[in-house]
């Protein structure tokens, strides 16, 4: 079986007259979780130390010489191999399923002390790359990442993020020993040389360059180099607003201050990188009682501030000196370039940061480069990815920013939601809402029973779900929601190709709602996109109405606005899928309309704004006639109610498997057409006369009854 032989997190230098370094290795067998640690050597060859990585799988070694990167096979010298490829018959990894485990939460700030104390040993051995044990083995066809560190140079900073980029990415972190003084250009060069060998291996495949604070100046200057090679670059409040940091006026105290005080540095320090009580959130559950919260809590900082001391160890007074003239240098090489910077970009900064002005650089940058990402991050402090509430690969996610070729594919660059992402999502985001509307779902089953539950949706795909749109697509959280929970199935819904632009994307927020939609499956309605998605048999949800069902007018509540094609029958014909028509009712017990479209479109000013808005809106259904055709998208005018409940009911699955002649026959198609569309709302009258039947219809009652007697999602309604 294949063995993993990677760098372990805890290696030293031990000095002799042959300048003969020594590093633990270990050794993790992916078929069985065992492990052994042994001792490689780092050797000087002409003059320069080499690092040797290799993986026991045929005789393949990986080593390191001068930053670039080379392979030994069989003795002879070659162009680098990708393990991946020596791999393929042993590979663990086929695809992640739904909910998968991200591994959030399982390591702490507290571990990244541990773990830099024994990294940062007295070590003036070279710059350079290391695989974190704990990222394991990546899928298949992974993109390379390669992670720049900010100022401790440590290479440590993605510890809370390893397990879930490990999945999907093949993860290198950058180590700059704390004696090492390479300067900014030979750390640039070392980086460089690495992009360029495994672009000359893989041209079709992106490289991404994560560049924490220090590291993204070193990010921007590779692609400003490098023009011509597919880079992404995530930047986490970048250095290069140095010049402006509180940072400048240090250099000089420094200089002056006495090494028996330098133990004050660290404590400084720590009051400017980042918020303690965030970092100490991280693997503290949100929905636990305030007491036992605030416990947990206490014991983190109890475990955490202590260790803030070791920042003298890993930053001691002439590294931090050196570390300063780096950020000065590297902010200086990175701003005169950005115009050559061709990349894509996402920066992710924070709102609090006291040691740079990163809110104010995230928006510049935005500005100057040409294909740039912002998200704002407003109550975390400087050490943005060692905190909580972020989730790297969840931004990466949100901002449809993963992809494993040239281009962004919605299909199969798409990666299902983990279970923190699902947490998040649901119990943080729509959490709310979630509790005043208690949502009940009924399904259908074969012989025509109405049961409560999802017992009547099949679990095998394709299928096709068809429903009417509520006001503002209030119902679609708590859809997505019931049938992770319940079947753990993820529902692809396709959706309005607007909501997928950036003129959606909102600056001030850290993953909005339309971001959680991508992270979510949403995409994009097009023909090409339902083909792909039938053709995996997954669980497609379609809302004929579009937007002019879910921005519908006032006294237009439960109307169906359906165009007069019945495309998706026919597509869903040619799969064999199983279509399910529903409808959900509520919206009319959660907000009243006061201001809708006809009512703004009288207003001047709105007017001007709505039509300026939707100018170079793309209008997916402008070859079609009719109300459906109208589909300028802008924010109804709501005041919020006294909140009742949503009721969701699924009717009878419509089997199109060996109906060949729907494909053929047009009036065939538009029958079943018309049956799905009556049964649409035929649910919707069920639903709205049998909600009179529920005793907890009403929040309080249904409040009341939660209180002294089951969870949310068990709380009666009416009898089916």
């Amino acid at each position: 079986m294949a063995s993993i032989i990677s760098l372990q997190v805890s290696t030293y230098l031990s000095r002799n007259s042959e300048f003969k370094s020594r590093s633990q290795v270990q050794v993790r067998n992916l078929a069985r979780e065992d492990s052994v640690t042994l001792s490689s050597d780092s050797v000087q060859e002409n003059g320069n130390s080499v690092v040797i990585e290799t993986q026991r799988n045929g005789s393949f070694i990986e080593t390191q010489r001068n930053g670039s990167l080379v392979s030994v096979a069989n003795g002879h010298l070659n162009a680098r191999v990708d393990e991946r490829k020596k791999a393929k018959d042993v590979k663990d990894w086929k695809g992640l399923k739904v909910l998968w485990d991200d591994g959030y939460g399982s390591e702490t700030v507290k571990d990244y002390f541990d773990i830099a104390e024994d990294l940062t040993k007295p070590d003036g051995g070279p710059v350079r790359w290391f695989c974190p044990v704990e990222c394991g083995r990546p899928l298949e066809d992974a993109p390379l990442l390669l992670f720049l560190p900010g100022m401790d140079g440590v290479g440590l900073g993605l510890i809370l993020h390893h397990k879930a980029l490990g999945k999907v990415f093949e993860v290198r972190c950058m180590h700059i020993p704390i004696y090492n003084r390479t300067p900014f250009e030979g750390l640039l060069k070392f980086v460089e040389e690495t992009v360029r060998v495994e672009h000359a291996s893989f041209p079709n495949k992106p490289i991404y360059l994560v560049g924490d604070s220090f590291g993204g100046c070193l990010a921007l200057a590779i692609a400003a180099r490098n023009p011509t090679i597919d880079l992404v670059l995530i930047l986490v409040n970048p250095a290069t607003s140095f010049g402006k940091s509180q940072l400048q006026p240090l250099l000089p105290v420094l200089e002056a201050l006495p090494n028996e005080f330098h133990f004050t540095v660290p404590y400084l320090l720590s009051l400017t990188m980042g918020d303690p009580t965030k970092m100490a959130m991280i693997n503290v559950e949100s929905g636990l009682p305030p007491s036992w919260l605030l416990e947990k809590l206490y014991e983190n900082l109890s475990a955490l501030l202590p260790r803030l001391s070791r920042l003298a160890e890993i930053i001691p007074k002439e590294t931090l000196q050196w570390k300063l003239k780096l950020l000065k240098s590297g902010s200086s090489y990175a701003n005169s370039r950005l115009h050559a910077v061709k990349a894509e970009v996402l920066v992710l900064a924070s709102g609090k940061d006291n040691m740079l002005p990163s809110g104010d650089e995230a928006k510049r940058l935005g500005r100057t480069l040409k294909n740039c990402r912002v998200r704002i991050f407003k109550d975390n402090g400087h050490t943005l990815l060692l905190e909580d509430n972020i989730s790297l690969l969840t931004a990466i996610k949100a901002t449809s920013m993963y992809r494993k070729s040239t281009r962004h594919d919605y299909i199969t660059d798409f990666l299902p939601p983990s279970i923190s992402e699902f947490n998040y999502a649901f119990n943080k985001v729509n959490g709310l809402l979630r509790l005043v509307t208690s949502p009940v779902m009924f399904s259908t089953l074969e012989n025509g029973k109405v049961v409560r539950g999802l017992a009547g949706v099949p679990s095998e795909g394709p299928v096709l779900l068809v429903g009417y749109h509520m006001l503002m697509g209030l119902e679609i959280g708590s859809f997505l929601e019931g049938f992770l929970r319940e079947k753990k199935i993820l529902v692809r819904g396709v959706a309005h190709p607007q909501l997928f632009s950036r003129k959606f994307e909102n600056l001030s927020s850290e993953i909005s709602y339309y971001d959680l939609v991508k992270v979510f499956g949403g995409l994009p309605v097009s023909a090409s996109n339902f083909f792909k998605l039938f053709k995996q048999k997954s669980h497609v949800l379609l809302f004929p109405g579009g937007a002019r069902e879910a921005l519908h007018r006032k006294g237009e509540a439960y109307k169906l606005f359906w165009p007069e094609q019945p495309e998706f029958v026919r597509m869903a014909a040619r799969f064999g899928a199983t279509i399910v028509p529903f409808g959900v009712v509520g919206e009319d017990d959660v907000l009243e309309l006061v201001l809708d479209y006809d009512d703004m479109m009288n207003i001047p000013i709105l007017n001007d704004y709505i039509k300026e808005s939707n100018r170079e809106t793309k209008n997916v259904r402008a070859d079609m006639r009719g109300e459906v055709a109208n589909q300028d998208l802008f924010l109804p005018g709501v005041l919020p109610k006294v909140p009742g409940r949503f009721y969701y009911l699924f009717g009878k699955p419509i089997e199109t498997k060996g109906r060949e002649a729907l494909l053929k026959d047009r009036n065939n198609a538009n029958d079943l057409y018309l049956q799905i569309k009556s049964e649409v709302e035929q649910s919707i009258a069920y639903l709205k006369k049998k909600r009179r039947e529920d005793p907890y219809r009403g929040f309080i009652d249904r409040m009341v009854y939660r209180a002294l007697n089951a969870p949310l999602d068990q709380v009666p309604s009416f009898d089916s």
